[in-house]
């Protein structure tokens, strides 16, 4: 049988061995946010424009939006929300001589469109995805222009 002194040092130990580690067990190890990237914003527009421009998802969503319908190619039509991609360009300021718009997605996918065929289009919309992220919506325009994931639009 242990004494009773010797149980108690044990104990004491013990005890004071959890409170030292307990405490680090708890530490994040999450990047401080001053530190994130400065390219952590959800789309951004960029290339042959006055200013470039970026923006977080927050900020996208919180912009005046509009409703556009599109039909996939199964033929069923769905209705999306979000900001017109004309607004998106004249926060930029296209430049004059532009003539080309990249959607370039977070999976490194990229469809090109001519620039006046997308300024002609007010429908043409950077929609919100049920799990975050954006989406372009080009309705009466190819498939391949409907891209999951966004996040950037370069003006060339």
């Amino acid at each position: 049988m242990l004494n009773k002194s010797f149980t108690r040092k044990v104990l004491s130990l013990l005890v004071l061995a959890v409170l030292v580690v307990l405490p680090a067990c708890n530490q994040s190890t999450a990047v401080p946010e001053e530190a994130a990237p400065a390219d952590s914003a959800g789309l951004k527009i960029t290339g042959n424009v006055a200013e470039e421009k970026s923006w977080t998802e927050e900020e996208v969503r919180a912009m005046d939006t509009i409703e556009a319908e599109s039909t996939n190619k199964d033929g069923e039509v769905s209705t999306y929300t979000g900001v017109p991609i004309n607004t998106l360009l004249e926060e930029a300021g296209v430049a004059a001589d532009a003539s080309t718009v990249v959607f370039v997605a977070d999976d490194g996918y990229s469809a090109e469109a001519p620039l006046a065929d997308v300024q002609g289009c007010a429908d043409c919309i950077v929609s919100f995805r049920n799990q975050g992220g954006f989406s372009t919506v080009l309705p009466e325009f190819s498939g391949k222009l409907q891209v999951k994931g966004v996040v950037e639009i370069q003006v060339k």
